[in-house]
């Protein structure tokens, strides 16, 4: 009975996980203007993200969090596709692969580094926010690189600095709760 719970627990993080990045993708075309620039409000659910990769990785193990984050990967392009072939009738690969790209080697990035943080520190909540904004650092410039052929104009540049300025705090928040949960079951 213990081992048929923690299977599900497992797949209720993996839905959950792949359920954030749906709405993040969702979310991408919303925005809202923040000293003239437009930021889209799934700035506020990436680090949530990279947050639940370690949670199933402290409450589960590294093997469970790289499968999370496959599902939730292949779940979130498939999804991706499909809302923008059927509802707008085309797609642009650049975004699809650029965001599947930036989402896995960061997801992968944030994984290793917290992995590293758990196995070998006390996992102090500094080092677990600076692992999340690596993270978020990653990821946007993959998907800078891959989306916007790495073009870059000055309104871009500020944008991402006020979108890690406003992910600071986010990060240092979900830093305050990892510290809460407690490893493995």
């Amino acid at each position: 009975m213990e081992k048929k719970k923690k299977k599900t627990d497992l797949w209720i993080y993996v839905l959950l996980l792949t359920t954030l990045m749906i709405l993040t993708e969702s979310l991408k075309t919303y925005t809202f203007k923040v000293i003239g620039l437009d930021l889209t409000y799934s700035l506020f659910l990436l680090p949530v993200a990279y947050f639940l990769i370690g949670i199933i990785a402290k409450k589960f193990d590294y093997k469970k969090a790289v499968a999370a984050i496959a599902v939730s990967a292949v779940v979130f392009v498939s999804f991706s596709f499909i809302l923008a072939y059927f509802l707008e009738g085309n797609y642009i690969l650049r975004s699809l692969c650029g965001e599947f790209c930036a989402y896995v080697v960061s997801a992968f990035t944030s994984l290793t580094i917290y992995m590293f943080l758990l196995n070998n520190t006390e996992s102090p909540r500094l080092h677990v926010t600076l692992n999340y904004l690596f993270s978020l650092m990653v990821y946007y410039l993959i998907y800078s690189i891959m989306y916007f052929n790495f073009v870059m104009s000055d309104d871009r540049w500020v944008g991402y600095y006020i979108t890690l300025g406003i992910q600071v705090f986010i990060c240092i928040a979900l830093a305050l709760i990892d510290k809460k949960v407690q490893r493995g079951q």
